[in-house]
């Protein structure tokens, strides 16, 4: 493949450089290593890896320079922005909306000044949230909704306000239709995402029951409730009031949501053994609290999907110091050419 031509300034692809079989190698390994130090030996497979141009998520970088408007990545171990001119990982219609945001946007910017913007690639057009200015003024707010529009851009948020809406942002879970709060928690890729749903799929199998504990927007909670009662607990409520709407869909078996922080309060083992099987989806923290509490749980299936092979080790071993075996460990590459990895795992009880 040929080398972006951002490659060795943008901090976003440091490993584009190597041969494919030296990369998988590489993206393999860090979740060895990480399992290797938590004391745990099991099937590390081969990494999935999803195709070039497929992240549907980024945050762009913003700075205004005497020469023009630059939006892209951070350059590597720096706060300089790479004008990005070129991409091989998001997807067509997120670098192309580079550049209709470099255009539209310089005049509203005064030299020297920064911004990010968190842009997610929905069903309904890009939704979009701004850190930038401290206030949100009439007058900025007309400006903005004349600059950007045309851009393919259904929602502009900044801070807690909007800026406007042409269309609710959705997205397809499972085949269920979620209408999206903003700012969303969302996997990478499509395709990532649905590694990661039939990973957890079949590793609830036959399951009645089941926990999805930092469900977020549904995820995995939509596609287990065609054939699961499904109890999703996450902490962010915008999230869960668009699971709960969405799990009004016909064809589904009963979804509740319960707010609830469970690094704070993490479910007990009392609560959890009402349960066939849970899955943990947790931020890169990992979720070490209610792991300790499943280790003394009675639940017979954990499936675990980690953004950070660190943490899930760490969770892993509390999990088979608890009477689990851990399963084969599957890596997901949605961060191409980066040293990110994901993972899946799974856990019964014998």
């Amino acid at each position: 493949m040929t080398l972006c031509p951002h490659f060795g300034t943008c901090g976003g692809c440091l490993l584009q450089d190597l041969p494919p079989n030296a990369y998988r190698t590489k993206k393999r390994d860090a979740v060895v290593t990480a399992l290797q130090r938590a004391g745990l030996e099991t099937v590390v497979e081969g990494p999935v890896i999803v195709p070039p141009r497929s992240r549907r998520r980024a945050v762009f970088k913003i700075k205004s320079l005497a020469g023009g408007l630059h939006i892209g990545f951070h350059a590597a171990k720096s706060h300089t922005v790479i004008d990005m001119h070129h991409c091989d990982v998001l997807t067509p219609g997120l670098f192309a909306l580079v550049g209709g945001l470099r255009e539209r946007l310089e005049p509203l910017f005064g030299v020297g000044e920064t911004a990010e913007l968190h842009v997610t690639q929905t069903d309904a057009g890009f939704d979009c949230a701004f850190r930038w200015r401290a206030h949100l003024t009439p007058t900025l707010t007309a400006a903005l909704s004349s600059a950007l529009s045309g851009l393919g851009i259904a929602r502009l948020t900044m801070g807690r306000e909007t800026v406007f809406e042409t269309a609710a942002p959705t997205v397809a879970l499972g085949g269920i239709k979620v209408v999206l709060p903003p700012n969303p928690f969302l996997q990478s890729t499509a395709e990532g995402e649905a590694v990661l749903q039939a990973h957890v799929i079949k590793t609830v199998g036959k399951a009645k029951t089941v926990a999805d504990l930092f469900a977020g927007v549904g995820t995995f909670a939509l596609p287990l409730a065609r054939k699961a009662r499904v109890h999703a607990v996450e902490q962010e409520a915008s999230a869960l009031a668009a699971l709960a709407e969405a799990a009004r869909s016909p064809g589904l078996k009963p979804v509740t949501t319960e707010v609830r922080d469970l690094f704070k309060l993490p479910l007990t083992p009392v609560e959890l053994n009402g349960y066939d099987a849970v899955v943990l989806d947790p931020p890169r923290a990992g979720a070490e609290a209610q792991v300790k509490a499943l280790a003394r749980s009675k639940v017979q299936v954990v499936a675990y999907v980690s953004c950070d092979a660190a943490s899930f080790a760490r969770d892993a071993a509390l999990l088979v110091a608890g009477g689990y075996r851990l399963g084969p460990v599957t890596p997901i590459d949605q961060f191409l050419w980066s040293s990110h990895i994901e993972l899946a795992g799974s856990f019964m009880r014998p």
